[in-house]
């Protein structure tokens, strides 16, 4: 069954993110599950090979070397985890090289950490690296570097879907899919026969909030609220997303056609700039100020630049073009940008006109403390 909203989404989408879990990629004993993993490249293969661009996001380092390593219980010390993700890479990467170059096709090996993509020159530098090889008809295989990334390590439902979806705003790709366990997004515990999957989404309000809520462990089964924030993510810089069972026989190539698999998340609002994805998204904030009402109105409502005068206070220490957060009185982020003063001078003109800036600190090189064209709402 298919529908006219789905196969729009999908018939549009020329770049596509596929990010898949360690759940879908291992058997029941924790092995690489070669057979789905076979399907799953001649799936990407065949994307590919129609024209449009494919990435791959994997898990499944972590497991591929507790498995080699004959290990049945996952260790909790970074340490350990993180020589294990070294030796599980290694036949990670192996096993999807042998499966691509059977259709066909080269694989390339991207491992990528936050500090990668929170730095602007070394995130342009992974976009143009990605770019080049989907150009050279490489299918690109990213995955968090988890002998290095001590958070991935550390959080229990990983930090591969929220790579995802950075991933997918690096690339301005049209649509993302996650792929899991689950069937998609539900309306309580998927285990729950009283739950329902839910179709469609057209806004991540407060209902499906909830729905994730009253999933098993607040976050959800198979680890739904880092899929939603991925999610998020996605739809609120005007992209698509769908999460779906990557257990389902020719998954991938079912939902290209449109057919109503898993859960559709589609876009919000309109579509973001490369900059501004990368401001709200991936650049990590140096500190906060805080604005007064009439300084959140004027940025939310008007899209209007950052003034001194709208200015109340501001937290931690940051230099002049440091990404920082803007909050409310009540201290809710409202948006996230680049300031043109740091925090020494800025203490001393908040609550200013910017014609008092010369008086103050002796010159105005800039009249907004943050400009409008380096600022982005969250």
């Amino acid at each position: 069954m298919s529908d006219l909203l789905r196969q729009e989404v999908t018939a549009t989408a020329e770049k596509i993110v596929v990010k898949v879990g360690t759940r879908v990629l291992t058997d029941a004993q924790g092995k690489l599950d070669l057979q789905r993993m076979n399907a799953l490249a001649n799936q990407l293969v065949a994307i590919a090979d129609s024209g449009r661009q494919v990435v791959l996001v994997s898990s499944g380092a972590v497991g591929a070397g507790m498995n080699r390593l004959s290990m049945e219980t996952r260790p909790t010390d970074v340490a350990t985890l993180q020589a294990i993700a070294a030796v599980g890479q290694t036949d990670l990467m192996q096993t999807y090289q042998k499966l691509f170059q059977e259709q066909g096709r080269l694989a390339a090996q991207v491992l990528l950490t936050a500090n990668e993509l929170d730095d602007r020159v070394s995130y342009l530098n992974v976009r143009n690296t990605l770019l080049e090889l989907l150009e050279l008809q490489v299918i690109p295989v990213v995955n968090e570097n988890d002998t290095v990334s001590v958070d991935e390590l550390q959080t229990t439902f990983g930090d591969n879907d929220q790579l995802a979806g950075l991933v997918t705003n690096l690339l301005g790709a049209q649509l993302l899919i996650i792929l899991s366990d689950v069937d998609g997004l539900f309306t309580g515990n998927p285990e729950d026969d009283t739950s329902e999957l839910v179709p469609t989404v057209t806004s991540l309000d407060e209902t499906i909030a909830g729905y994730v809520q009253e999933s098993s462990g607040g976050l959800g089964t198979g680890g739904m609220g880092s899929k939603l924030q991925a999610v998020r993510m996605v739809t609120s810089a005007g992209e698509n997303a769908v999460i779906a069972n990557g257990r389902e026989s020719e998954v991938l190539t079912r939902i290209l056609a449109g057919e109503s698999l898993g859960t559709l998340f589609v876009a919000e609002g309109k579509t973001l700039s490369p900059w501004k994805r990368w401001l709200r998204f991936s650049a990590q904030t140096q500190g906060t100020i805080v604005l007064d009402k009439g300084a959140c109105a004027a940025i939310q409502q008007e899209g209007s630049s950052l003034l001194a005068i709208g200015i109340i206070g501001h937290q931690g220490h940051f230099n002049k073009g440091d990404v920082i957060q803007l909050c409310n009185e009540a201290g809710e982020e409202l948006a996230r940008g680049l300031t043109n003063y740091n925090s020494d001078e800025l203490e001393q003109i908040r609550g200013h006109r910017s014609e008092e800036f010369q008086q103050i600190l002796g010159q105005c090189p800039y009249e907004e403390v943050i400009h409008r064209d380096n600022l982005a709402l969250v």
